[in-house]
Order: C-alpha cells, then sequence, then structure tokens
C-alpha cells in the first residue's frame, strides 16, 4: 500500500488567484517510509506573494525568480503520486490548490475518494483539539524544534509521525524515528506486539469445595448491601 504524504505553500489563500510555490511530499509503503521523497520550490508565474502568507513560510518572490514553473514539475508530480493515496493536514485547502495548477495546464483534477484528511482524523480522535500540526507534535512527542517557519518538506515529514500516532500504527510498526535510526547505523529497539489467545479447553478451577464454602460464608455476612453483591460472578469450569 502506497500513501502519499504531502504539504503545499503558496501565495496566498485564494485558490482561483494565488498560485503553489512549493510542494513537499514523502512516500510511505506499508506505513513505513521508502526513503523516497518529492521536493520543489516553484515560480509563481507573476503572483505576488501576499505579507502574510510570506511570514508563515518565509519565501520571497526573490527566492523563486530561478524555480520551475508549475508545468515544468507537474508530469514528475503525477507520476509520484500515480496510484496512491494522498494524505494532508486540512487536505480541502492543499487539493483546491493543486487541483487548480491542474487545471490551468489541462491535467483531471485528483478524485475525492483518494485523498485522506488527517485533520479530519485528528479532530475525530481528539474532539477537545487543538488539532494543528504543531499541536499534535506536542501532544505525540514529536520533535518539531526545526520548524520555525512552514515549510512543505518539512511539514510533510511532521506529519508523517502525526498521521503513524492518528491511525494507531505505532503499536504494531516501527517508528519513522526507529526507521531513520536504523538507516543511520544507530541503535534502536524494535518492539515486538504478541498476541494472546484464549485456551481452547479452560484450566480446571483451584478453589477447594472447603475455600469455595468459607468464601460463601464470608459474603453472606456482609450483608445485602456489600460492593462484592453486586460483582458479576463467574461459574467455575466444570
Amino acid at each position: 500500500m502506497r500513501e502519499i504524504i504531502f504539504d503545499t505553500e503558496t501565495t496566498g489563500l485564494d485558490s482561483k488567484e494565488d498560485r503553489v510555490i512549493e510542494i513537499g511530499a514523502i512516500e510511505l509503503v506499508n506505513r513505513f517510509p521508502s526513503g523516497r521523497t518529492f521536493h520543489h520550490y516553484i515560480n509563481s508565474g507573476g503572483r505576488q506573494i501576499h505579507p502574510d502568507a510570506q511570514a508563515v513560510h518565509g519565501i520571497s518572490m526573490e527566492a523563486l525568480a530561478d524555480k520551475p514553473v508549475f508545468a515544468a514539475i507537474a508530469d514528475e508530480f503525477v507520476n509520484f503520486i500515480e496510484g496512491a493515496k494522498l494524505i494532508a493536514h486540512n487536505a480541502n485547502f492543499d487539493m483546491g490548490f493543486i487541483n487548480a495548477e491542474f487545471a490551468r495546464i489541462g491535467l483531471p483534477p485528483v478524485e475525492n475518494d483518494k485523498v485522506i484528511d488527517s485533520l479530519a482524523l485528528a479532530r475525530r480522535k481528539h474532539p477537545m483539539g487543538p488539532n494543528s500540526l504543531d499541536a499534535l507534535c506536542k501532544r505525540y512527542g514529536i520533535d518539531n524544534s526545526r520548524r520555525t517557519k512552514h515549510g512543505a518538506l518539512l511539514d510533510s515529514e511532521l506529519l508523517a509521525e502525526v498521521y503513524i500516532e492518528l491511525i494507531g500504527g505505532k503499536q504494531a510498526a516501527l517508528t519513522l524515528e526507529s526507521v531513520n535510526s536504523r538507516s543511520r547505523g544507530g541503535d534502536s529497539q524494535i518492539a515486538i506486539t504478541t498476541m494472546v489467545l484464549a485456551r481452547p479447553v479452560p484450566l480446571a478451577p483451584r478453589l477447594t469445595d472447603v475455600e469455595r464454602a468459607a468464601h460463601a460464608k464470608l459474603v453472606a455476612a456482609l450483608g445485602d448491601g456489600a460492593l462484592w453483591n453486586r460483582m458479576p460472578q463467574i461459574e467455575a469450569a466444570e
């Protein structure tokens, strides 16, 4: 199973007028990072960057002057995401911009059933919030100290770790941190999940008839209001 965690940075908030100026994405295969990434800064085609947007991501028009336009990287991006589920935090925003860019160059949009919104997952799991990427990193103990500005590739890396936590995959698989430690030759502990199966034939009870009678006498002496009388009683196996 292939999944692509991705993020975009844009010139502003209006997908009809503003443009994508950065895309970052990483590939997960069966919930493990494959090592494949996609990252491009993109020339806005003359669309000015709104000051509020630049304050968030720190990307300037000057920095994009020699970067390719979206049309020049579109095929590479389409090939990277082909056949995979796409995961983004507040996916409606990112997909609105991606599909608007696709429409400008005559490519079909990404269908909704190909997209998973990690923000929606977080709101269902943590309805009291907060559920921003930074808040989720703090909740799950994920180091986001490098995130002084929003950046598409860094945010994708952080979101991948958050996503694994949101779907409960950390209990059944290595964390992304563990995988990265192994790739660097570091020491890491691999948690092995075991399954406890019920016995086909229960063990014989260890209590003797004398002990059962003594217990019954004790319970009777406690009276009808005793807490024990409200506990479900388990019949002994024959």
